[in-house]
């Protein structure tokens, strides 16, 4: 289904901060000029905005239109259905080590269908709590043929657009279903040092695997949270009996 023209807009605005041709901070296009470059209304341009923002990847400045987020929120590993977004879900995070291709552990290879001794991109992210701490490490797995067509995924810094919109972007894949498996287990090592924990350390691990209209998978996200921090809330409705 082809895009719509405020859809057009965004992915274009997306690409271009994406590019680095506008960096955090900088102040994007005014409604004016995207009305008269792209030949739409107001309103349409102001709904490209509105996903922008929705996004995390744009903020409004009071009479001077939008700038580029300078700082970037990530979504938690899991959740991640369609209503939510990742302003509402968002949390500050810092990017850990530089992103590596590597053999991902077993059931990383059985969640993205690879073969064996396949490697795939790791990108390993911190989500902190409100006052700076650790709060779930996330490690982002992609197969082979998604990091091969989409070469900023191996960069060291954030994604200002996010990664599901680039890959989206770069692929014309995108997820449809996502999966997620919540499990516990004690930490690694490694796992317990940047968590700013000590071994013995009982954690809750989230799974999450998004797939495309294929069956695809597109990524492999694995977060892993000190049990105090980790909390799951789910409302939904329910039948009266007959």
């Amino acid at each position: 289904m082809p895009m719509l023209k405020y859809e057009q807009i965004a992915d274009s605005l997306r690409r271009r901060i994406t590019e680095g041709e506008f960096a955090p901070g900088d102040l994007l296009p005014s409604g004016r000029d995207l009305c008269e470059q792209w030949g739409v209304s107001r309103a349409t341009v102001n709904k490209a905005f509105d996903v922008l923002r929705a996004d995390g990847v744009v903020v409004a400045r009071q009479g001077l239109g939008f700038r580029v987020t300078e700082m970037p929120v990530a979504r938690p590993a899991g959740g991640r259905r369609a209503e939510r977004t990742r302003v509402s879900d968002g949390r500050p995070f810092r990017r850990l080590g530089t992103p590596a291709r590597e053999v991902p552990p077993a059931h990383v290879v059985e969640a993205l269908g690879l073969g064996p001794g396949e490697s795939a991109l790791r990108r390993d992210r911190m989500m902190l709590l409100d006052d700076g701490s650790p709060l779930s490490l996330v490690s982002a797995w992609f197969p082979p043929d998604i990091a091969d067509r989409c070469p900023k995924l191996e960069q060291a810094g954030p994604i200002a657009e996010g990664t599901t919109h680039y890959v989206t972007r770069e692929t014309g894949r995108a997820p449809v279903r996502g999966a997620d498996t919540a499990t516990v287990r004690l930490a690694t090592a490694a796992e317990a040092v940047e968590l700013g924990r000590e071994c013995p350390l009982a954690v809750a691990v989230d799974l999450h695997v998004a797939y495309d209209r294929a069956g695809l998978a597109l990524v492999c996200e694995e977060g892993v949270t000190p049990p105090e921090l980790w909390e799951r809330v789910d409302n939904y409705p329910m039948s009266a009996p007959s």
